[in-house]
């Protein structure tokens, strides 16, 4: 009896809910529908009016096979016991499910967090312009340290054209001959070089101060609250203009300029003629003059090493900002928003747990109702007669129960009391009586009662 009302109550129970559980899908497959049309709608292009029709049809198309799809599901997955029939519709379930996905989950992420991810995409762009800035300028500026180098030889060659001048440090003649005039030619040489130098200092730190702008611009951009539309037009002219202030940081580097002049100090190297009063002096003059020919060398050499290892530092690449949609931006970067996409996949699949529910309550219906098989088909005239023989069974002593006959104690002259069998006996007989008609009517049936 338990069991019976335990099956009748789970059968109820479903009957109630099926309303709820036809609302719950249209309510959901209305919200896919919705949240499509806002994917979709930034996916088309062309006049206002097509757009709006487009995304209205396609929505409109997600919402009926959504609702369609798991209509079937939970119709035909509960009554399907056999196990392979029942794994076949598991596989189909699970096509279903993909092909949900595919058209309506990845659109309703895009909706649920498509100015977010573009917001995303121009961060990560703007991190990528920050540090091609900053590379940028440094290599700009690792040409500022030639300077010194390039002063101290500009420096020194002055003055031992002012000893040689004064003293006659070189030549140990005094006065202003040919050896004076070369050192005084590879001073200026080197102070135009440092003079170069110098003045590209000026137009680096104006250019990264007019990008350090450009950045700023693109930071609030990206943070301002807003539409992203407009936003994101504005990031992509702030990129163009970023990205020719780079390309212009990197026309600045007079690395190779500084290894051109170095170069022509030591190959473009002439020698004024000796022009001393005596033999002797011009032999002297010589000499010295081949000395400084020697520095001057070493000198170039130095210069071109330390421009070269300027010039081996990786170039900044040009960086180009790609627009994305919403949808191409929420699959990008995609790792960023799993909530987004958790949302929006338990919208369209959330359906399975009531299949799954349903499956299992009709799976408890179903071993119920087999346990109770036996006596739903039992007929009256075999409950009467089970209960003629169990009444039949009692008075025979056979069943050790409270109802059976128990022998009265003897009496003051000694003699037991008469046993009740013989209305016991009377009681089967009436019961004999009872079953006997619809015995009859068993017979006239084909179908004999089978008596006990």
């Amino acid at each position: 009896m338990q069991l019976k009302n335990n099956a009748y109550r789970l059968n109820e129970t479903v009957r109630g809910v099926e309303t709820m559980s036809r609302f719950a899908l249209a309510v959901l497959a209305l919200a896919s529908g919705v949240y499509t049309y806002l994917g979709v709608r930034g996916l088309l292009d062309g006049s206002a009016s097509f757009v709006f029709f487009a995304a209205i049809i396609y929505s409109a198309a997600v919402s009926v096979a959504i609702y369609a799809f798991w209509t079937f599901m939970m119709r035909f997955v509960p009554l399907v016991t056999r196990g392979a029939q029942r794994v076949a519709l598991f596989v189909t379930m699970a096509i279903g499910c993909a092909m949900i996905i595919a058209m309506s989950s990845w659109l309703n992420a895009a909706a649920l967090a498509g100015s977010a991810a573009l917001e995303q995409h121009m961060a990560v762009t703007l991190q990528g312009y920050a540090e091609d800035l900053d590379d940028a300028h440094a290599n700009a500026l690792s040409a500022q340290s030639l300077l010194p180098d390039v002063q101290r030889a500009s420096e020194r060659f002055a003055r031992l054209a002012a000893n040689e001048r004064e003293s006659g440090a070189l030549t140990g003649t005094t006065g202003s001959g040919s050896v004076v005039q070369l050192l005084t030619q590879m001073s200026a040489q080197m102070a135009e070089l440092g003079s170069t130098i110098t003045g590209s200092r000026a137009a680096v730190a104006g250019l990264f101060e007019e990008g350090s702008a450009r950045l700023a611009t693109m930071r609030e951009l990206v943070s301002t609250p807003g539409a992203i539309e407009p936003r994101s037009d504005s990031f992509q002219s702030e990129a163009v203009q970023l990205s020719a202030v780079i390309a212009a940081l990197q026309q600045t580097d007079v690395a190779a300029s500084v290894k051109r002049a170095s170069a022509d100090l030591s190959a473009g190297f002439i020698a004024p003629v000796a022009n001393g009063s005596t033999l002797d002096l011009v032999n002297r003059q010589d000499q010295v003059m081949e000395t400084v020919r020697a520095s001057v060398a070493a000198q170039s050499a130095a210069l071109s090493q330390a421009a070269d290892e300027i010039l081996a530092q990786p170039r900044v690449e040009q960086r180009r900002f790609v627009p994305l949609s919403s949808a191409e931006a929420v699959i990008r970067y995609w790792s960023d928003f799993i909530p987004s996409w958790a949302g929006a996949i338990s919208i369209d699949l959330l359906p399975v747990v009531l299949v799954l529910v349903l499956m299992i309550v009709n799976d408890a219906l179903r071993r119920e109702a087999e346990s109770l098989e036996g006596a739903e088909n039992i007929t009256a005239a075999e409950m009467l007669r089970a209960m003629a023989l169990y009444r039949r069974m009692e008075v025979a002593g056979a069943l050790p129960t409270e109802s059976a006959p128990v022998a009265a104690p003897p009496d003051a002259s000694g003699e037991p009391e008469p046993e009740e069998a013989p209305e016991a006996r009377r009681e089967a007989e009436a019961v004999d009586a009872i079953v006997t008609p619809i015995d009859v009517a068993q017979r006239k049936r084909g179908d004999g009662p089978v008596r006990p």
